[in-house]
């Protein structure tokens, strides 16, 4: 397959870009649109100069509608909103999803020790996609899906590629997103598990800049 034309700018060149190898996963269509690489990052920097598909916008906060709202605004493609799910649950994190669908979020994220049940009234409110994040085999994931979650985030570290196949071993239908780690070949063994698309997490700015610097001192 011949690779697409690509079009560039004198000023935009340098950006963050997910490995290339994420293509050949199948990706997950919502509302028509194709995604094949999410970028978890709530760096607005960062978030307006990638090339990833999406953007998972989750932090180790209490969520707040007004981070979320820059994060919308700020965005130039589809934003999934954490909307907390532990600490930040019941009512509350009902209100916040639906806010988020509100602003223009493509779907909302929730974390680890949500309960079902809240899963199950996000799905009565929303018409936006529901994601769960799952960390090991000893999720209940057959709960998560019987509550009629939409995606499922799996963020399992060197076990993501296991907790993948048994996922597929439990529902070969349901759309699973899946950290990729940091080379090509943890990349393919989550794709090969059955991973749809891939998480990535990008260097921070201050790495980025490391690099800069590096190049204007030899200069």
């Amino acid at each position: 397959m011949k690779k697409p034309p690509v079009i560039t700018g004198k000023l935009r060149k340098n950006i963050v870009t997910v490995p290339e190898i994420t293509e050949t996963a199948t990706g997950i269509r919502v509302f028509g649109q194709l995604l094949k690489s999410f970028l978890f990052s709530t760096d607005v920097a960062i978030i307006r100069n990638t090339n990833a598909d999406a953007i998972i916008a989750v932090y180790p906060f209490t969520p707040q509608p007004l981070i979320s709202h820059a994060l919308i605004l700020a965005a130039d493609k589809p934003i999934f909103c954490g909307v907390g799910g532990g600490i930040t649950t019941g009512a509350r994190a009902v209100e916040l999803a639906i806010d988020a669908e509100f602003q223009g979020a493509l779907g909302v994220v929730l974390n680890k020790p949500t309960p079902n049940d809240l899963i199950r009234r996000l799905k009565e409110k929303l018409d936006i996609p529901v994601v769960i994040t799952i960390v090991s085999e000893k999720d209940d994931i057959r709960g998560r899906i019987e509550a009629g979650v939409d995606i499922l985030n799996v963020s399992g570290a060197e076990q993501t590629a296991g907790i993948v196949k048994k996922i597929r071993d439990l529902a070969p239908e349901i759309a699973v997103i899946a950290t990729g780690g940091k080379t090509d070949e943890t990349i393919r063994n989550v794709i090969e598990a059955g991973a749809n698309a891939i998480s990535i997490t990008p260097p921070t700015t201050s790495e980025l800049f490391r690099e800069i610097m590096i190049r204007y001192r030899k200069e």
